[in-house]
């Protein structure tokens, strides 16, 4: 066993994993060695038309045999239907052992348990919201998951760590050669930003669509040099379904309290100025957070640089009222972004690679002035959980959170003080997702919690009247009398799930819940 900077026990070995690199800080590890790459391959002229007739034909196409290693993105979130497909297709071809890497699944991914079950995915390296992560839990999976950050998988991909065999891209629109486009189509889901390490890196590149296009198609996302193989299939997703989750800003007085509060620590920081940039997500927190940030800015007479990452209709509306003056684009979050990159040459399509990959010539997280992040709890050392409920329960991935919160000038967390009877500011964690040396504040409905290392920033707010300022301990002490003693999760010693920090070190292990 081994101690990290965040006091954590971590087996020197992880069966199912391996060797285990401690984690020794935020930017305590460097790069070293070279870029990974795919495999060579071409394809000439009398093979320029690279449609297969069928999903089953384009999976023989690709070599693809059991114990490889596959991918997808999850632009459609909630609405995708590719990953069922494939792994349906790779059961009735007798393909088993398959190490899925998506870079999320969602409840819509329900079926995957069937073939976790029957043999056919043995192995998962992504997030695993909702039932997955609940059978994860319990003991569900021969080997641990692997949960890595946003930034923290195509660094994981360039620096050799994963190899992707044959990548899936659910495409809304393509050509015959390969050319994808996200931003039109049935199934339109905006930017595909999440895909271009994949069509970088695998050595096979499929192409799913539901909208094959003359050739060539445009505008192009990712381009025919990419892809290997097309193939059309009656649809892949359902773009209601990318809604999913809080899209709306909060009515609830209370978390409309927090949001208040936020958005004051934010005007009070020397960050609100002319050309400040800033992320606040989709949760009804973080939009309302943005909605009181709209106010002053407009009040003030600030203009913003760019507002980043998973990209809402609320976004846009500042896009379009010139409180900003660019969006950049890892995912589109609803339909109006969607429609918004479609339309608004101001509006980016980002990779992931250049979004939050720590190991690369600059990310664009870390040009952020302000992000405002939740999690499911954090501690007196301000260390955040978002992998894990209190019960201990994987339910969640990690997102961006890792790479914004080590990114940004200033990071929020906003959340209140309890869930029900859960207090979400405890002394320990269950699990370490984001060490507190990259936090800076907590918010609550009982106001405003700043990390003793931003002295400045305690300083800065010190100069503004009406501000309540609540010391880590006292906040600590609250949660503690509102909720009444907690008990500790009961757990086996068999690890289910290893969290690795954005560079490939492990951070922290998720174990097996008790039956």
């Amino acid at each position: 066993m081994t101690v990290n900077a965040v006091k954590r026990e971590i087996p020197d070995y992880i069966e199912g994993y391996g060797k285990v690199r401690r984690f020794d800080g935020a930017f305590a590890r460097k790069p070293e060695g070279r870029i990974a790459g795919a495999k060579l391959r071409c394809f000439n002229n009398d093979r320029a038309n690279k449609v297969a007739p069928s999903l089953k034909d384009a999976i023989r196409a690709s070599g693809l045999k059991s114990g490889m290693t596959i991918s997808f993105h999850h632009h459609l979130r909630n609405g995708d239907y590719v990953v069922n497909m494939v792994l349906d297709a790779c059961a009735e071809l007798g393909i088993k052992d398959l190490t899925l890497f998506p870079t999320a699944l969602f409840g819509v991914h329900k079926k995957v348990i069937d073939h976790i079950k029957s043999g056919v995915v043995t192995k998962i390296m992504g997030s695993v919201n909702g039932p997955i992560g609940q059978l994860v839990s319990e003991g569900g999976m021969g080997v641990p998951v692997v949960l890595r950050s946003h930034g923290g998988r195509p660094r994981a991909v360039m620096a050799g760590d994963v190899h992707i065999d044959v990548a899936f891209i659910a495409a809304p629109t393509a050509d015959c050669c390969g050319n994808i486009c996200g931003t039109i189509g049935k199934s339109a889901c905006g930017s595909l930003g999440y895909a271009y390490t994949d069509a970088d890196y695998a050595d096979t590149v499929i192409a799913v669509t539901d909208n094959l296009v003359a050739y060539p198609a445009a505008p192009v996302s990712i381009p025919q040099t990419k892809a290997d193989i097309v193939v059309e299939v009656p649809s892949i997703g359902d773009p209601a379904g990318i809604v999913s989750g809080t899209t709306k800003v909060t009515r609830d007085p209370l978390r409309l309290l927090i949001s208040k509060y936020a958005a004051q620590l934010i005007e009070a920081s020397p960050y609100f100025k002319d050309g400040i940039s800033f992320q606040t997500g989709a949760g009804g927190i973080p939009l309302a957070v943005t909605a009181f940030m709209k106010e002053a800015m407009i009040r003030k007479g600030i203009k913003g640089g760019f507002g980043l990452g998973g990209i809402t209709g609320y976004f846009v509306e500042l896009l379009k009222e010139g409180l900003v003056s660019k969006l950049m684009d890892v995912q589109s979050f609803d339909l109006d972004a969607v429609r918004s990159i479609a339309e608004n040459p101001n509006h980016i399509e980002i990779s992931a690679d250049w979004y939050a990959n720590p190991w690369n010539c600059g990310a664009a997280v870390n040009m952020l002035d302000v992000v405002i992040l939740g999690a499911t709890e954090v501690d007196t050392d301000f260390n955040a959980n978002v992998n894990t409920e209190a019960d201990g329960a994987l339910l969640h991935g990690t997102g961006g959170h890792q790479d914004t919160a080590a990114g940004a000038k200033l990071t929020i967390i906003a959340q209140p003080l309890l869930r029900g009877r859960i207090p979400c500011v405890t002394d320990k964690v269950y699990s370490v997702t984001t060490p507190g040396e990259v936090i800076d504040a907590i918010v609550t409905e009982y106001g405003i919690t700043i990390n003793p290392r931003r002295k400045d920033l305690l300083d800065a707010v010190g100069e503004v009247k009406g501000l309540p300022i609540v010391p880590m301990d006292e906040l600590a002490a609250r949660a503690r009398k509102m909720s009444g003693p907690t008990d500790p999760v009961a757990t086996t010693d068999r690890i289910v799930g290893v969290v690795e920090w954005r560079d490939g070190t492990v951070i922290d292990v998720v174990r097996q819940l008790k039956k």
